[in-house]
């Protein structure tokens, strides 16, 4: 017996003079009690999260019963023996096609549905043709390896990448399919037809459920997600600044100050959005040939503010103090800027939601120029008269030092500085955003807010848009003011 770790240890001697730790029963039971308890503790917070994630995303969900719905209507090719016979022993080929092009957006299963079909009918057709040019001269594998080398060369070249990507890869494993099959399948031309029938009933089943079934539309999702990202950026702009002048609760202005980074990550998805949703027929507001390049032109300029934004959060999270009565002099100018900044992202993320010309845009990125004016007299006032420091005087009345004085002041007007340029920078790149949401506008011809019928039981005379008071309110504050 020996004792280690404060616990007893049993050991027992072998026969080649070697000794053993005995473990009790007990022990060997806990451990796999313990065990067992954390394999069903990963397996319970597994569904708790999918469970979660079905509440809070209810497209999701939905998702994957059209994909059951799907299944189910195409596994009738395979287990019904009349459908069976039609199709012949291939029916499993429909199967597999759903299981593979069957996408979460319209946009996205159409593309992948027509990229199939076509790539099917020009592999085959031209695998009927290398078959019979095979035979007919001889060499049986050098048609193959050109037209292989001429599908895998087109996938580098990016306009082809970026639509029809699937489409060549499945040319190329159709085509070396029946090409090569055709040299001992004696009925070639029926291996072609059942191959592309069966893809046909696949990709015909994935686009009716798609479209018919609580559609999901690429170009909506794109929409909205520019729209989301736009109001989540004015909302960072807003957080960085009342945490930098500590105007709100801490932990509110933490939570508005991360949703930059949601635009920052997105530009993978709005590319893949605006491709998907060029396949898209007109649905909703949206009509055919609607301008979604915008879309992506308009998404990397609110990255760019993004940025932006990303550095002046650094700025202001970096332990550099800087005097209050310094912080109080740019407070005012500071938090102008930002708040018109923000008003301008906020009104452009409400024109593109609302596909309407907002009249208000041109006045707010007048009054955001008028504040970055304003905030650039300051600096250069300070370039001229610098704010006087707090070091202490000598007898005659300078102060103690003619260098350290200035250069504590210089140290701690930079910070400032920076955060007054940053927010500069950041409402330069606002107005391209506004510049570029008006093209935007134009091209998708958003209608006008004159154009917009009025609520019922409202006269449409009787409000003004721009400020939203009645003629009878400004009738009454005027007569309040004489």
């Amino acid at each position: 017996m020996v004792k280690e770790s404060g616990g007893l240890e049993w050991r027992i001697n072998v026969s080649d003079g070697t000794s053993k730790v005995l473990v009790s029963e007990s022990t060997s039971q806990s451990r796999v009690c313990r065990g067992l308890m954390r394999f069903f503790s990963k397996i319970s917070d597994f569904f708790r999260k999918a469970w979660s994630m079905g509440v809070n995303e209810p497209k999701k969900t939905m998702h994957c019963v059209k994909v059951g719905m799907a299944l189910t209507l195409v596994s009738l090719f395979y287990y019904m023996r009349p459908l069976y016979e039609g199709v012949g022993g291939n029916a499993m080929w429909a199967v597999m096609t759903v299981v593979v092009v069957f996408e979460y957006t319209v946009g996205a299963t159409l593309s992948k549905c027509v990229n199939r079909a076509i790539g099917t009918f020009l592999a085959g057709a031209l695998g009927v043709g290398v078959h019979w040019i095979a035979s007919q001269s001889g060499e049986k594998f050098e048609p193959i390896i050109l037209q292989s080398a001429a599908a895998t060369f087109s996938r580098f070249i990016p306009s082809i990448k970026a639509r029809f990507d699937y489409g060549a890869m499945i040319f190329i494993l159709t085509f070396s399919l029946v090409s090569v099959s055709g040299y001992r399948v004696e009925k070639l031309f029926e291996l072609a037809h059942n191959r592309l029938s069966t893809i046909a009933i696949g990709t015909s089943i994935c686009i009716l459920t798609s479209m018919l079934i609580y559609p999901v539309w690429a170009g909506t999702e794109l929409h909205n997600l520019v729209k989301n990202n736009m109001e989540k950026l004015s909302d960072s702009l807003e957080g960085c600044l009342a945490e930098y002048f500590k105007d709100a609760d801490s932990g509110d202005c933490n939570k508005k100050m991360q949703g930059y980074k949601c635009a920052l990550n997105s530009k993978a998805t709005e590319e893949a959005m605006a491709n998907f949703a060029r396949w898209e027929p007109a649905h909703g507001s949206f009509n055919l040939g609607h301008p979604w390049k915008e879309y992506i032109k308009v998404g990397a300029l609110i990255r760019s503010c993004a940025y932006c934004i990303e550095t002046l959060n650094g700025s202001i999270s970096s332990d550099t103090k800087v005097p209050d009565f310094l912080k109080k002099h740019f407070r005012k100018f500071c938090i102008r800027l930002s708040a018109n900044s923000s008003a301008v992202l906020k009104e452009l993320a409400t024109s593109i939601g609302t596909m309407t010309r907002s009249s208000k845009v041109e006045f707010l990125v007048e009054e955001m120029r008028s504040s970055v004016q304003e905030l650039q007299n300051v600096l250069e006032s300070l370039s001229k008269q610098p704010i006087q420091s707090t070091a202490p005087k000598n007898e005659g009345g300078t102060a103690e030092g003619n260098s350290s004085p200035i250069v504590v002041t210089l140290v701690q007007i930079v910070p400032l500085v920076t955060v007054s340029s940053l927010l500069m920078e950041i409402a330069a790149r606002t107005e391209k955003i506004a510049d570029a949401v008006n093209v935007l506008a134009e091209k998708a011809e958003f209608r006008s807010e004159k154009d917009e019928k009025p609520k019922k039981g409202q006269n449409p005379k009787a409000v003004d848009r721009n400020s939203g008071e009645s003629e009878e309110d400004k009738t009454m504050m005027t007569l309040q003011k004489v």
